[in-house]
């Protein structure tokens, strides 16, 4: 039955995982528009009971995720690229990076640059502090930089190495079964591995259109300082039914000429708007400020990794950390899947140095510019920052509350508006291009209409999460997102066991040190002889494949003389020789 639709709608996807997921979230969308108060108390009770006991679990994990990326890419296995061993990158540096922070968290960094700063200030996480002081300035950049910094790249990076890997290293489908390969074998095309996918899937749905909501809030919010339009929730559909129709047209477009040359405007913007804020604010404290928040950074970094708030048990942690953690790793494997394609013939050094690198140096200019900027108007300037965002709750508008005090404050806030805004369609987009991808298990052109189903969901499930509910609209996206991000920690740690496993089944088992053998040394002339021996040479044995015209498959032996290097042919070697000299 499920084929028959399939073929008559004149789709090419995997029928069971296309409509298992698209079911499962037109169902979500009818039954909380259904059933409001039922569904609100139930995403209340689960996020409640979720962020109360297990909350440390989600520390835990994205910590040992970072420290397992980061003691990969200094290991032999940093030198395995992504895709076959003679690819190259197929994007330059700068088209990389644009793309990786446009479908990153673009959206994130215009929401919270301000706004997490500022209510940090003016609320510490460490009892002990003092609101709106010094120590509370330097507290909150620490917060903010380790919310947003490498903690949250780690999150991507895990799954689209792991997604790299798979895809154009074994050659599987872009499904998130694929890197279960390892333990499932060909169990990955069954019922188990679509429900891999269909999880996946509907995760990453709920993922970005909880990224749609917060960037639909905002550009409310804007909207309402600049031209006065009402922040309802009528408005608020109307704006995501624009932006919505906006990525189908870049969805229409394709990768390089709508996702990549939106990225590069996103990212030329970006800058442009630090660099105005730079120039036309307090530029002596800024810069100074800048170092220093790196610094802050640095040092507290090792402490909040672990950090579980156990002594004063303020709950605090649940509603920020959990519940970013829980956020970003319900789209990661969107921008995984994403970022594995557009980092495709990289090694796996240059994908965790990149990812983990160019992104993270970028939000901590950011964080630090603005945040500091913040902390400069409310300790030396005007304030209103911590009336408007903490006293009324007005997070959306942090950042326009924040341009007010800059030149040109209605033409800056317009552009900004804009801005948020092609981020918005980026992340829609890219979102829309990789959830066919999951669906379909290949990447092949797909029907036009098949893609836009995808980014016409995501507006539907964002709509319904921000306007339907019973509760504010910030509140009901945490919920829901803590709820829905706890089986995506589970599937990481899975995730780095299994991608160990397929690196040294394709690598093999690595040669032992070989080294020259010294006689025993007794004088200055024994001693110049035995220097001037050679080092031995190693030896790799490798199994060929037998071919169809009879060859016997004798194992071949490699001889590289004198440096010790690992000599490998395409098959992976099975033992190792030395000779010596």
């Amino acid at each position: 039955m499920l084929k028959k639709a399939h073929d008559s709608l004149g789709l090419r996807t995997s029928p069971g995982v296309f409509f298992s997921s698209a079911l499962i979230a037109l169902l979500f969308v009818v039954v909380t528009i259904l059933f409001t108060d039922s569904v609100d108390s139930i995403f209340s009770a689960a996020s409640g009971w979720i962020m109360t006991n297990l909350g440390w679990f989600y520390i835990l994990g994205v910590t040992t995720f970072l420290l397992f990326l980061v003691g990969i890419a200094f290991t032999h296995y940093g030198r395995v690229r992504l895709g076959g061993d003679d690819e190259r990158p197929e994007h330059s540096n700068l088209a990389w990076f644009s793309m990786l922070f446009a479908a990153g968290i673009g959206t994130i960094l215009m929401f919270w640059g301000v706004a997490e700063p500022i209510s940090h200030f003016a609320n510490p996480p460490m009892q002990d502090v003092e609101p709106q002081s010094v120590e509370a300035a330097e507290g909150a950049m620490g917060f903010a930089l380790y919310h947003f910094g490498l903690h949250t790249w780690t999150i991507f990076a895990l799954p689209g190495l792991c997604f790299g890997y798979f895809i154009y290293k074994r050659r599987l489908p872009p499904r998130v079964s694929s890197i279960f390969a390892p333990l499932l074998g060909g169990r990955i095309y069954g019922p188990i591995g679509k429900t891999i996918d269909v999880v996946a899937i509907i995760g990453t749905v709920f993922g970005v259109a909880t990224s749609v909501g917060l960037g639909t809030l905002q550009i409310n919010a804007g909207l309402a300082q600049l031209f006065g339009i009402q922040e309802s929730g009528i408005t608020q559909i109307a704006l995501i039914a624009i932006v919505t129709v906006m990525a189908g047209v870049s969805v229409a477009l394709g990768l390089d000429k709508g996702i990549k040359r939106l990225s590069n405007l996103n990212i030329g913007m970006a800058v442009m708007l630090l660099v105005f804020v730079l120039v036309t604010g307090p530029s002596l404290y800024l810069l100074k400020g800048m170092i220093e928040s790196a610094g802050i950074y640095a040092e507290a970094l090792p402490r909040l990794a672990f950090w579980n708030d156990t002594f004063a048990d303020s709950g605090w942690q649940n509603t920020w950390t959990v519940f970013y953690w829980a956020w970003t790793i319900t789209w990661s494997p969107f921008v995984g899947i994403f970022i594995a394609r557009i980092s495709r013939g990289r090694t796996v050094r240059e994908f965790i140095g990149g990812v983990l690198g160019l992104p993270v140096l970028f939000s901590v200019i950011w964080f630090s510019i603005f945040g500091m900027g913040a902390f400069h108007i409310e300790l030396e300037g005007g304030g209103g920052l911590v009336e408007r965002v903490v006293d009324d709750g007005d997070i959306p508008g942090a950042l326009f509350e924040f341009l007010g005090n800059f030149p040109l404050a209605g033409l800056v806030s317009g552009i900004a508006i804009l801005l948020v805004v092609i981020f918005f369609v980026t992340s829609v987009d890219s979102t829309a291009m990789v959830l066919d991808m999951m669906a379909a298990g290949h990447e092949d052109k797909a029907p036009m209409h098949q893609r836009l189903f995808w980014a016409v969901l995501m507006g539907l499930v964002a709509a319904t999460m921000l306007v339907a509910t019973g509760k504010d609209g910030l509140d009901a996206l945490q919920q829901v997102i803590t709820v829905v991000g706890l089986p995506f920690f589970v599937m990481g740690f899975v995730m780095m066991y299994s991608l160990v496993r397929g690196i040294r089944e394709d690598l093999g088992e690595r040669p032992e040190p070989v080294t020259r053998q010294w006689p025993e040394v007794r004088s200055a002339e024994e001693l110049e002889a035995a220097q001037e021996r050679p080092a031995p040479e190693v030896v790799v044995q490798t199994r060929a494949i037998p071919e169809d015209d009879g060859d016997d498959g004798e194992p071949e032996a490699i001889r590289v003389p004198g440096n010790g290097a690992h000599a490998q042919q395409p098959d992976a070697p099975v033992g190792t020789g030395t000779k010596e000299n």
